[in-house]
């Protein structure tokens, strides 16, 4: 039976509405990156596959700061309360990993 990776280990419950919202912001994304491929296979000028690939990294930047705020408020705060401290130091290398 293969291992359970840390990223499976736990999970979040979010609302309907917060869960629809994230997979809004990753099905615009998603668009990007196929309009993206679509530009390379078409010969696009390199400026303008460049500019849409700036584009997706900030759309991408603006779904992990929404995920992060809402990681801190939501999961953060109720381990915080339930006395699991190690949490901080997941976030401080969650936040690390972001930072790279």
């Amino acid at each position: 039976m293969p291992d359970k990776c840390s990223c499976c280990e736990k999970s979040t419950m979010r609302s309907d509405e917060e869960r629809k919202k994230l997979i809004h912001r990753l099905n615009r994304i998603e668009g990007q990156i196929r309009g993206i491929r679509g530009m390379v296979e078409k010969n696009a000028y390199c400026p303008d596959i460049l500019i849409q690939s700036a584009a997706v990294n900030s759309a991408v930047n603006s779904f992990n700061k929404e995920l992060i705020a809402s990681h801190i408020r939501g999961c953060v705060l109720r381990d915080i309360h339930e006395g699991k401290d190690e949490v901080i130091d997941e976030l401080v290398a969650t936040l690390q990993k972001l930072m790279k």
